[in-house]
């Protein structure tokens, strides 16, 4: 009977431990996890932004700035439609 406050308070120190698992910790690393998607994704659109002046750039060297319109404009809208199509489209409505 002398080991009961040991056993109790390693009982307690287990329970605490594995709610601590189950909640806390899980939180955090989806925390850690959003904050570096946020970063990553600031990130790759900087890039991205980058990508763009710099292509607009290169080639309205070479054709001047309205050609370039035109070019990336045309790029941009045969992206676009690519994507339009690829779409999922929602389901029906069996009522209608």
């Amino acid at each position: 009977m002398d080991d009961f406050p040991i056993k109790l308070a390693d009982l307690l120190e287990s329970v605490a431990g594995k709610a601590r698992a189950l909640t806390i910790d899980r939180v955090a690393q989806w925390t850690k996890m959003a904050a570096l998607g946020m970063v990553v994704a600031a990130l790759g659109l900087l890039a991205l932004l980058f990508l763009i002046i710099g292509l607009f750039r290169l080639i309205s060297s070479q054709v001047g700035v309205t050609p370039t319109y035109a070019i990336l404009g045309g790029i941009f809208l045969v992206a676009g439609a690519f994507f339009w199509v690829k779409r999922t489209k929602p389901p029906k409505d069996p009522e209608e």
